[in-house]
C-alpha cells in the first residue's frame, strides 16, 4: 500500500461517521433536551468510540454547532418570482427549521460558554441565516423590483421569529410569517 492510500480513508468512512453522530444527537436533543445530552451517549447511539467525539468537536456545544451549520440548507424552498412570495417561503422555511425537534437548541448551542466562541457562533448563524434571505432580495433587484434591505429583513421577520420560538410564543405559525412579510412589505409602500 501506498502512503497515499494509507492516509486517505476509502468509502468516505468521515462523512459516514459525521452522518450517524449527527443523526444521533439530533435524535438525543429531541428526546431529552440539548442540556442532558452527553457526548458518550451521542457516541453510544451512534456506534462509535467517545474518544473519537472528543477528539473532533471536543465538548456538546461545538457538535451542535456543527450539526446546526451541516444542515445548512437541506430542503431550501425555490425562489418563484415574487418578492412576497419568496420572502414568505424563506421565512417558513426558517421557521420550521427552527421549530424542529431539537432545532432551536442547535441555535441555542451556538451561545457556548466562551465569549469568542459565542461570537463566532453568532456570526456563523448570522450569516447562515442572512444567505437564506439574500438571494430572495438579489433576485427582486434584478426583476427591477425595491426590495428592503437585508438587515431590515432580518429585523423585521427573522428576529421575531428566533425571538417567538426562544421563548416558545404561542401562535408562531406561517400565519404569522404572512403577517410579518406583510408588514414588511406594507412599510415599502409609498404613501397616497
Amino acid at each position: 500500500m501506498n502512503a497515499e492510500a494509507s492516509t486517505k480513508r476509502p468509502g468516505g468512512r468521515s462523512t459516514r461517521v459525521r452522518t450517524a453522530v449527527h443523526s444521533a444527537a439530533v435524535a438525543l436533543v429531541a428526546e431529552r433536551g440539548a442540556d442532558q445530552v452527553t457526548l458518550p451517549a451521542v457516541a453510544q447511539r451512534a456506534g462509535v468510540n467517545s474518544s473519537s467525539l472528543y477528539r473532533r468537536w471536543g465538548t456538546v456545544a461545538a457538535l451542535l454547532a456543527d450539526v446546526a451549520k451541516h444542515r445548512g440548507d437541506v430542503g431550501a424552498p425555490p425562489l418563484v418570482g415574487d418578492l412576497r412570495t419568496d420572502l414568505e417561503n424563506q421565512a417558513a422555511w426558517t421557521l420550521a427549521e427552527l421549530s424542529l425537534p431539537g432545532g432551536i437548541a442547535f441555535f441555542r448551542a451556538e451561545v457556548a460558554p466562551d465569549v469568542d466562541e459565542r461570537h463566532d457562533g453568532l456570526r456563523e448563524c448570522l450569516r447562515r441565516v442572512s444567505e437564506r434571505f439574500r438571494p430572495v432580495l438579489d433576485t427582486a433587484r434584478e426583476r427591477g423590483d425595491a426590495p428592503p434591505p437585508l438587515e431590515r429583513v432580518l429585523d423585521r421577520i427573522v428576529a421575531p421569529l428566533y425571538f417567538r420560538v426562544v421563548f416558545s410564543i404561542p401562535g408562531t405559525d406561517e400565519a404569522y410569517v404572512r403577517d410579518l412579510v406583510a408588514e414588511l412589505l406594507g412599510k415599502l409602500q409609498p404613501e397616497l
